[in-house]
């Protein structure tokens, strides 16, 4: 059914294509079936809704071409918690004022700065890092970046990328000052500034740029081994995951990991120089080394 698939939320437009006349539609309001919660938009059943129903049911009220965006893009994509009541969508056409909804006027998104997630149409998180970059605090938005890069949801490609076609956006220039402050690093850094840690506490001396052949005789390049313990470190620097096909390589080779009973830990190099701390212990939990070796 297309509300349990949309959140328990259903739009005029969805019903009228599906078939469903416009007395059928006054009617099943009239006996509870569907309840108002936007101008042309209801909760099926019931009103009591998951944020997601809530998110969905304001970017159906803005019509085709709607997205969520800012707050809400950034809730939704787990970049930062909300309490916001209103919802913020970013809309292609003015519609009026629509109660409970924060609507973002613009003349249109490129392809690649919308995208959907959970069956919501949204802005992309580049984009929505964009958006947020006119509202939030330097040291905020640095950390929404830095979630958004440890989440792989982007890479420094993606965020020049958004940059370039951001021309009048007010955000533009706080996000590119967070940018230019994150560092390109080599692969060669990455390995020496942990090989370095790895020595510094005491923990067994692992390999580094082996391969193994995992289930299915499927050969992959690890970079750092603890082989008789089944531990493996991906060190991904800032410049890494620049293309799809290395980011689907990075997700099969981290199932294929652990379908064969590896323990996979995936570093950057924010956490190798802000959090050494927690950087060894996790080591040193996985390793199941308490103290120096």
């Amino acid at each position: 059914m297309l509300a349990e698939r949309q959140w328990g939320v259903v739009s005029v437009r969805q019903l009228r294509a599906l078939g469903v006349a416009p007395g059928a539609v006054k009617h099943q309001v009239a006996v509870g079936r569907l309840r108002p919660l936007h101008r042309g938009v209801y909760a099926v059943g019931h009103a009591a809704l998951r944020p997601e129903g809530r998110w969905l049911a304001a970017v159906l009220a803005c019509g085709e071409g709607a997205v969520l965006s800012h707050r809400s893009a950034a809730a939704l994509w787990g970049l930062r918690s909300t309490a916001a009541v209103r919802v913020d969508v970013t809309a292609p056409r003015s519609r009026g004022v629509r109660p409970g909804i924060d609507v973002h006027r613009t003349r249109g998104l490129a392809p690649e700065d919308v995208a959907t997630r959970r069956a919501i149409p949204v802005t992309s998180p580049a984009r929505t890092l964009l958006d947020l970059a006119a509202a939030l605090a330097p040291g905020d938005l640095e950390s929404a970046v830095a979630r958004a890069s440890q989440m792989r949801l982007v890479d420094a490609a993606a965020l020049e990328s958004v940059l370039a076609r951001g021309g009048g956006h007010r955000g533009r220039g706080r996000l590119a000052r967070v940018v230019a402050a994150e560092p390109r690093v080599t692969r060669s850094q990455l390995e020496r500034r942990f090989l370095r840690l790895v020595r510094e506490a005491g923990l067994p001396e692992p390999e580094t740029n082996v391969w193994v052949t995992l289930g299915g005789g499927e050969e992959w390049q690890l970079d750092v081994l603890w082989r008789r313990r089944r531990v493996s470190v991906e060190l991904d620097g800032w410049e890494h995951h620049r293309t799809r096909r290395r980011f689907e390589a990075d997700r099969a080779r981290s199932v294929a990991m652990q379908a064969a009973g590896y323990r996979h830990l995936q570093l950057t190099w924010r956490q190798l120089t802000t959090d050494e701390p927690s950087v060894v212990h996790a080591l040193r939990t996985l390793l199941g080394s308490r103290g120096p070796t």
